[in-house]
C-alpha cells in the first residue's frame, strides 16, 4: 500500500508542477518545479524512495529513448548529419576524458573511474528541457532539428560511456584495447538487436492485421512493449540495451512508413505514448528532487573526506564543472560549425557567435543525466559501498539545476531576433506532395464512384457527391500550383478559413455539451459528435500551426 501511495504522490506532483509553471509568471522550466516539489516531498514526507539502479534504468530509460528515435526527423538528421555527429560523438569522447581528469583532479577523493563515470552522465543533453525553455521565444527549426538529433546520440555514446567506467570501478582494471574490443561488439549488437527484432515484430504483427484484423489496443501495447524488449534481449545478449533502444525506436519510424496501421489506432497511440513521455520525464525529476536531502547529507560527508569542511565547497565544485562543461563545448560547437555547418550554408565560414553562444546555451542537461547517474551501483563486488556515489549524484543534480537555470536566463535573450544559416527549404515539397496526394485522391474517387453507382437507379447521387469531394481536391491543387505571391495569398486565405473553422467547431461543440447537460441529447451519441469535432479541429490546428 505504500508502495502505491509514493507513485501517487510523485504522479500529483508532476501534475502540479505543470500548473505551477503555467501560474507562476517565472520565467523557469517544469522540471525545476518538478525538482523543487520532489524537494518538498522529502522533506515533509517521511517515505523514501529506495532506487534499485537496474530497476530504474530499465523502467526510465528505455521508453524514453525509443521515443527519441521514433519521433525525431530522419531527414533532418542526414542533412546535418556531420554536424550532429561532431556534436554527439565527438564532443561526448571530448567531455568524458577532459571533465573526467579535471574532476578527478579538483577532487582527489573520487576515483578516477567514478569520475569518469559523473563526465559520462553530464555529457549527454535533453531538447525536452531546452523545448521547455524556449517555449516563449522558439528556437528556429534548424537549430532543434540539430539539438534533437546531437541528444539522441550523444544519450546512446554517454551511457555506453557510463557502462565502462562502472566495469572499470567494479573491476578495478581497464585495458583499452579490451575496450575498444567490447565497445563494438557492445555497439553493434545492441544496434542489431533493437533493428532486428523490431523490423520482425512489425512484420509480424502486420502479417496478423491483414489476415485476421487489425485490434488498436493490441497494436499500442506492441509499441510499449517493443523497448523493453529490445533492452533486455540485449542485455541478455551482453550488448547495449541503451543502442537496443534507440536502434528500435529509429526502425519503428521506418517501419511505419508502410501506412498500414489505422488512422485511429494511430491518433490513440501517440496520445499514449505522449503522456508516457510527460510522465516519465517529470517523474524522473520529481524523484531526484525527493532523493536530495538525503543525497546532501551523503555528499557533505564525502566533501570532508577530501579535506574541507564547509558545506559550501559542494557549490564549487557544482560551479566549476559547468564552467568546464560550458567552455568545452562553447569551443566544439565554434569549431564544428566553422569546419561543417556554415559551409552547408550560405558560404559564410565564421560562425555568428550568437549562434554558438545558442547552442552552448541549449546543451542543457535533464532526463538522462539524472536517469544515468542514479544507476551507480550502491556497492562494489566485494560489498563495499560505490566510492563517491552520493556525491557523484549531488554534482549531476546541480549541474542539471545550474544548466536549467542559465539556459532559462540566457537563451531567450540569445534567440531574440537570431537568424540561422538558410534552412531547407520544405514548402516546395509540402507543396508537390499534397498536389500529388490530392491527383491520387481524384482519381480513386472516379474509380469508386463507377463501382457504386453501376447498375443503380440512383447513380446521379453518386456522381453529385463524388464531384463536390473532387472539387475541393481541385481547390488543393490551383492554391499550390500558382507563383510564389499567390501560393502566399492562398496560404493566408486558408490559415484565415482554419481559424474560422476551428471557431465554428468549438460553438458547435459548445452546443452539445449544454444539450447534454439540459439531457436534450444521450451521452453515447455525445461521445460520438464530440470526438468528431475533436478530430476536425486537431487537424484544423495541425495544419494552422
Amino acid at each position: 500500500m505504500e508502495v502505491i501511495s509514493i507513485v501517487l504522490l510523485l504522479l500529483l506532483a508532476v501534475i502540479l508542477s505543470g500548473i505551477l509553471s503555467r501560474m507562476l509568471p517565472l520565467p523557469l522550466p517544469r522540471p525545476l518545479f518538478q525538482i523543487g516539489l520532489g524537494a518538498l516531498i522529502g522533506l515533509a514526507a517521511d517515505w523514501r524512495v529506495t532506487l534499485d539502479p537496474e530497476i530504474f534504468f530499465l523502467l526510465f530509460l528505455p521508453p524514453l529513448l525509443f521515443l527519441d528515435g521514433w519521433r525525431i526527423p530522419r531527414e533532418e538528421l542526414f542533412k546535418d548529419g556531420k554536424t550532429i555527429v561532431e556534436l554527439a560523438l565527438g564532443l561526448v569522447v571530448a567531455t568524458v576524458v577532459g571533465m573526467g581528469f579535471f574532476i578527478h583532479w579538483m577532487i582527489p577523493a573520487m576515483p578516477l573511474a567514478v569520475a569518469f563515470a559523473l563526465a559520462a552522465v553530464v555529457s549527454p543533453t535533453d531538447p525536452i528541457a531546452v523545448s521547455a525553455i524556449a517555449q516563449r521565444v522558439p528556437i528556429p527549426k534548424r537549430m532543434m532539428h540539430i539539438l534533437e538529433g546531437e541528444s539522441l546520440l550523444n544519450d546512446a555514446s554517454g551511457l555506453v560511456c557510463l557502462r565502462f567506467a562502472i566495469a572499470a570501478t567494479l573491476t578495478g582494471a581497464f585495458s583499452l584495447h579490451q575496450a575498444a574490443i567490447n565497445f563494438v561488439w557492445v555497439a553493434l549488437g545492441g544496434l542489431a538487436v533493437g533493428a532486428g527484432l523490431t523490423w520482425l515484430v512489425s512484420h509480424a504483427k502486420n502479417w496478423v492485421s491483414r489476415r485476421y484484423g487489425e485490434e488498436g489496443g493490441a497494436q499500442i501495447l506492441i509499441s510499449l512493449l517493443l523497448p523493453f524488449g529490445s533492452y533486455l534481449v540485449a542485455e541478455h545478449l551482453h550488448c547495449s540495451g541503451i543502442l537496443a533502444a534507440v536502434a528500435a525506436g529509429l526502425t519503428m519510424g521506418f517501419v511505419e512508413g508502410s501506412g498500414e496501421l489505422a488512422a485511429s489506432t494511430r491518433i490513440r497511440r501517440n496520445t499514449v505514448w505522449d503522456v508516457i513521455q510527460f510522465t516519465a520525464n517529470g517523474v524522473i525529476f520529481v524523484l531526484l528532487g525527493e532523493q536530495l536531502p538525503a543525497i546532501l547529507a551523503g555528499a557533505a560527508e564525502t566533501v570532508r573526506l577530501t579535506g574541507h569542511h564547509e558545506p559550501w565547497w559542494l557549490g564549487v565544485y557544482v560551479l566549476a564543472i559547468n564552467l568546464g562543461l560550458a567552455a568545452l563545448r562553447f569551443l566544439w560547437v565554434w569549431l564544428s560549425f566553422r569546419l561543417s555547418f556554415f559551409r552547408q550554408g550560405d558560404g559564410q565560414s565564421t560562425p555568428n557567435w550568437r549562434i554558438v553562444a545558442a547552442m552552448s546555451f541549449a546543451g542543457v542537461r535533464g532526463a538522462i543525466t539524472l536517469a544515468g547517474v542514479l544507476t551507480l551501483p550502491l556497492v562494489l563486488s566485494d560489498g563495499s559501498p560505490f566510492p563517491g556515489r552520493d556525491l557523484a549524484i549531488f554534482l549531476a543534480m546541480g549541474v542539471i539545476i545550474v544548466s536549467l537555470l542559465v539556459a532559462s536566463l540566457g537563451l531567450p535573450v540569445l534567440l531574440r531576433g537570431l537568424l540561422m544559416p538558410p534552412e531547407h527549404d520544405q514548402q516546395s515539397a509540402e507543396d508537390a506532395a499534397r498536389v500529388k496526394a490530392a491527383e491520387a485522391a481524384i482519381a480513386r474517387i472516379e474509380e469508386v464512384q463507377h463501382e457504386l453507382a453501376e447498375g443503380r437507379a440512383d447513380a446521379d447521387l453518386f456522381v453529385s457527391a463524388a464531384a463536390r469531394i473532387m472539387d475541393g481536391y481541385r481547390e488543393r491543387i490551383e492554391s499550390r500550383v500558382g507563383t510564389r505571391e499567390e501560393n502566399a495569398e492562398m496560404r493566408r486565405g486558408e490559415a484565415i478559413e482554419r481559424r474560422l473553422r476551428i471557431a465554428a467547431l468549438k460553438a458547435e461543440r459548445s452546443q452539445i455539451f449544454r444539450m447534454v447537460r439540459k439531457r436534450e441529447l444521450g451521452s453515447e451519441l455525445a461521445r460520438k459528435l464530440i470526438r468528431e469535432l475533436d478530430l476536425a479541429e486537431a487537424r484544423h490546428a495541425a495544419q494552422l500551426g
